[in-house]
């Protein structure tokens, strides 16, 4: 489900009231690819309900510079959501998801291999709340830029 970020808190206050075990991730997950498919059911694994936190528009330029995102922030939620893994999509603007995070209190708070928690503002946030941190090992030669880069060498 895409829900506009007012209603995430209560949406986990809700999943947490039953018992479950709420998992968090986020990212721009432009041009979705096996990497992020495997990255998403890992996530899911270490919890019950799974919450993606996507970046905008403007939040991919500000990360990846001009001519990002290929595929728009409507559109990427969109197919987020169609993913059996998640079970809410909601979209963020700011350079972190230290705001986000805060309001979903996550148990798990799950990001790929290539960071650590050195360089996730977001990871003490998690921590001070009772929340344990994950890393996913990186999928190797599975990234959005790989992809662009092949488009655009045709090969």
């Amino acid at each position: 489900m895409i829900i506009p970020r007012e209603y995430i808190q209560d949406a986990c206050d809700t999943v947490r009231a039953d018992g479950g075990t709420i998992v968090f991730t986020n990212g721009c997950f432009d041009i979705l690819h096996a990497g992020h498919v495997r990255y998403l059911r890992a996530a899911e694994a270490m919890g019950d309900f799974l919450v993606v936190g996507l970046n905008s528009d403007a939040s991919v330029r500000r990360l990846k510079g001009e001519g990002r995102p290929i595929v728009p922030e409507a559109d990427r939620a969109e197919v987020l959501d169609a993913l059996r893994a998640v079970d809410i999509v909601t979209v963020f603007d700011e350079p972190t998801a230290e705001e986000l995070v805060r309001l979903v209190k996550p148990d798990v708070y799950v990001k790929g291999g290539d960071y650590t928690v050195d360089t996730l503002p977001e990871a003490k946030i998690v921590q001070a709340a009772g929340g344990r941190v994950e890393f996913i090992p990186f999928v190797e030669g599975r990234s959005t830029t790989n992809v662009i880069e092949r488009i655009k060498s045709g090969k």
